[in-house]
């Protein structure tokens, strides 16, 4: 399998033009922004990807549906390649690396297949950004420190790898002078940021060190943290700084002990209530989001029940569900007691059902309140409307917030709304 820079040397005539799709999470956007860099870098041309010779495509292989958009995606581009519209496709990213040898054997027309992308611990990476001009991705580790059953990261990934404080700090200080106004630091774990450097878990300290370096920057965003991962000094931390939005993207997967023991999260049940506690009491007005996994091998209806009571107990602003996927490679392969489809389509129906209402109860709570509000961009609909985030929601994920306003204000201005309506999953609000 090739790598991103041997492909680069002998595969790709300087000057080409080159698009990107990129599938998956933001640390897969994050990949894509530095496989767009290296190719600046080698003498070509960016563009969209309807406007390119040579299209990449950045895969994901998490789960079974991301591994089969991936698959159609594929697809596609050949079909494209076969039509004469495209000069050559790449693939890229965690499908690439899982699959490479099947990939290659099944679609002979793909150019070249480069698996993931490598962190360099000591590289503040030079990319093309993919984001608008005022909120950036910054990844600040790979891999992930923890191997839960039902995961293949680890695998895809190798070890967990952190970047130094000082390369992180040098990229801050970068994006800050640019005007970046909102930082989202991404990572599979970036809880356990620094394990591997520094021998403890050293998230806090780069937090500190980030504030005390940014002017324009106002939002420093952390997705995603693990739960065992996450430390007193930390949860003090995001309550002390200003600058830390107080949200915290934490999967939590599952409440049941045995289920926990089983998923090797290394946290207890009573270890979670007891995180949530102290979150709670010391980042009152924070919001919380989280998944769950249902269906693991050995989940019973007693386990599910505990489940759906924590849930509505907790009431956490937002919350996915996603079904346990059945991937080779992992320690729960092989687990006995398989859970049947049916049930476990049942089980994340349910659940979700719970937190449409919950959802709509934190929503309607927001009602009234003003609110520092991130302004995305202008609706093209509607004269005098502009759609914004809160610091309680995260790009692309979470909800939006419509402005209407009587004065102009610009693209990434941060301004006070007056939340006046709560919809499904967003809110209505005028221009303080």
């Amino acid at each position: 399998m090739k790598t991103t820079k041997d492909f680069h040397k002998q595969r790709v005539s300087q000057g080409q033009k080159v698009g990107i799709i990129n599938l998956g999470c933001a640390r897969n956007l994050v990949d894509s922004q530095t496989i767009l860099g290296n190719m600046k870098r080698q003498g070509h041309r960016i563009v969209d990807v309807e406007s390119c010779e040579v299209a990449v495509v950045n895969t994901c292989a998490f789960i079974d549906e991301a591994k089969q958009e991936s698959l159609d995606t594929i697809v596609e581009l050949l079909e494209l390649k076969k039509q004469g519209k495209l000069k050559k496709v790449i693939v890229a990213g965690c499908l690439a690396q899982r699959y490479h040898k099947e990939l290659a054997a099944e679609f002979k027309d793909i150019d070249a297949i480069i698996g993931a992308q490598q962190l360099d611990k000591n590289e503040s990476p030079d990319y093309v950004s993919l984001t608008p001009k005022h909120y950036a991705y910054v990844k600040i580790s790979e891999s992930c420190y923890n191997r839960c059953s039902f995961c293949i990261i680890p695998k895809l990934k190798g070890k967990f790898v952190s970047r130094t404080i000082e390369s992180v700090i040098e990229e801050i200080k970068k994006l800050d002078e640019k005007g970046v106004k909102e930082i989202n630091l991404i990572g599979q774990d970036i809880t356990a940021y620094g394990m591997d450097l520094y021998r403890e878990f050293s998230l806090a300290r780069l937090l500190k060190q980030m504030v005390k370096v940014t002017k324009n920057i106002q939002w420093i965003r952390l997705l995603y943290a693990f739960p065992a991962h996450v430390t007193d000094e930390l949860i003090d931390t995001i309550a002390q700084e200003d600058k830390i939005c107080k949200y915290i993207d934490m999967p939590l997967q599952h409440i049941s002990e045995n289920i926990l023991l089983s998923m090797n999260r290394n946290i207890t049940t009573s270890g979670t209530h007891e995180l949530m506690k102290k979150i709670r009491l010391k980042i009152p007005t924070g919001s919380v989001r989280t998944t769950f996994i249902v269906g693991l091998p050995g989940e019973t209806q007693a386990n599910f029940n505990e489940l759906r009571e924590f849930v509505f107990a907790q009431r956490f602003d937002k919350m996915g569900t996603f079904l346990y996927s059945h991937e080779q490679g992992t320690a729960a392969y092989d687990m006995s007691d398989q859970v049947d489809d049916k049930v476990k389509r049942e089980r994340m129906h349910h659940l979700m059902s719970l937190q449409q209402d919950i959802s709509k109860d934190s929503l309607n709570s927001r009602v009234g309140q003003t609110l520092k509000v991130l302004i995305d961009e202008k609706q093209e609909v509607k004269e005098g409307v502009y759609i914004g985030r809160t610091e309680y929601d995260a790009p692309e994920v979470d909800g939006l917030v419509y402005v209407e306003a009587k004065r102009k204000v610009n693209i990434g201005d941060f301004v006070d709304v007056k939340i006046v309506d709560a919809l499904e999953y967003d809110l209505v609000g005028e221009l303080v």
